[in-house]
């Protein structure tokens, strides 16, 4: 995959487990990391709160461990986009090498009926065009 955004994510120490080694779990909040910060720069939202979507599924693929207190470099590019929802595919990197591989799907909603609703077109028009992908 080539990412489309890349954004680095802190290793902390709370993130390890008794093996020493990042927590499975972990893995979820550095995608939600580099998620908010693609879609922050990419929409261009003045509140965050503006972004009324969520997590429908994630799928995450294990290569190798972070053990190191560093950071991890995760790639982020929006795969597939649907009437009300959008795919977005990660690769998540320590010093170059390929730890995880995953793919979450966000479904727009309506804050007030919390039902699914269109992705705006404006939004639509600023992936495709920071993507590269046609209609």
């Amino acid at each position: 995959m080539e990412a489309s955004f890349e954004h680095e994510v802190p290793v902390r120490y709370r993130d390890l487990d008794t093996y020493g080694h990042v927590n499975n779990v972990v893995y979820g909040t550095y995608c939600e990391e580099a998620r908010v910060a693609y879609v922050e720069e990419v929409l261009e939202l003045d509140e965050l709160d503006e972004f009324t979507a969520v997590v429908a599924s994630l799928e995450l693929d294990f290569r190798s461990s972070v053990t190191e207190l560093t950071a991890v470099d995760v790639g982020v590019s929006v795969v597939r986009m649907g009437e009300s929802s959008f795919t977005m595919a990660y690769e998540i990197r320590q010093d170059g090498e390929l730890v995880a591989e995953a793919e979450t799907t966000q479904v727009f909603v309506d804050p007030e009926t919390r039902e699914s609703r269109p992705v705006p077109d404006a939004w639509r028009e600023r992936v495709r065009e920071f993507e590269g992908l046609d209609d």
